[in-house]
């Protein structure tokens, strides 16, 4: 019998930088580090630390799952491009999976997720069973809300939100690095697109004031 595949799963789209190894089924190697920056710095020590506790190293991998927000713009672009250069180094294929996406992951249907997009506001979509996303994003308290009466709630607000929809409020399966590589790692085989951000609402940097140079044919 062929091993299980290894599958790397990880996400700076938040205040962390976080990172998991499946095996099959089982996560052999797992890091939650909180840090508000420094994600860019520290991701690429901290796989190489998860891969040496499993005794693995970057060819053992059978794919990558990375998280693509939304979330912090500059955690979500240093991720999806991490992700994009090891798929591409390495010849395996790199899988985004939408924050929404883990946090339905495990649950027994549809889930209303719920992501924190700061400002007294949510990010939230109706996910669960790899359905195509709509997300919105509003105050949990009075935005409209993508999912129909009874539809349990998970992540950000959640109590707010059951409370509208007169449901349940449903805890993770798993932590968000690990949700991803068993996303990742289901969705192996299929055809996907290369990773990109996700992004709900524009970004707060303002334009630059100069204009952009001239890109020569």
């Amino acid at each position: 019998m062929p091993p299980e595949p290894l599958v790397l799963g990880f996400d700076t789209s938040a205040a962390h930088c976080a990172a998991a190894l499946l095996c099959g089924d089982d996560p052999v190697a797992r890091r939650h580090e909180e840090m508000g920056r420094g994600q860019a710095e520290r991701l690429f020590p901290l796989l190489e630390e998860l891969l040496s506790e499993a005794g693995a190293g970057w060819r053992d991998l059978a794919g990558i799952g990375v998280g693509i927000g939304p979330g912090n713009f500059t955690g979500v672009r240093i991720s999806v491009a991490a992700a994009r250069g090891l798929a591409l180094s390495l010849g395996i294929p790199a899988i985004g999976v939408a924050g929404f996406d883990a946090l339905a992951e495990g649950q027994p249907g549809p889930v209303l997720a719920s992501l924190d997009a700061r400002r007294g506001l949510a990010y939230l979509a109706l996910a669960g069973d790899d359905r195509p996303l709509d997300p919105v994003l509003g105050a949990p308290d009075t935005v409209a809300l993508p999912a129909p009466a009874g539809t349990p709630c998970i992540g950000h607000a959640a109590e707010t939100l059951a409370a509208r929809l007169g449901s349940a409020v449903r805890a993770p399966a798993d932590p968000c690095a690990v949700a991803i590589a068993r996303v990742a790692a289901r969705r192996l085989g299929r055809r996907q697109p290369r990773p990109a951000p996700l992004y709900v609402r524009p970004a707060d940097a303002a334009p630059p004031a100069e204009a952009p140079p001239v890109i020569l044919p």
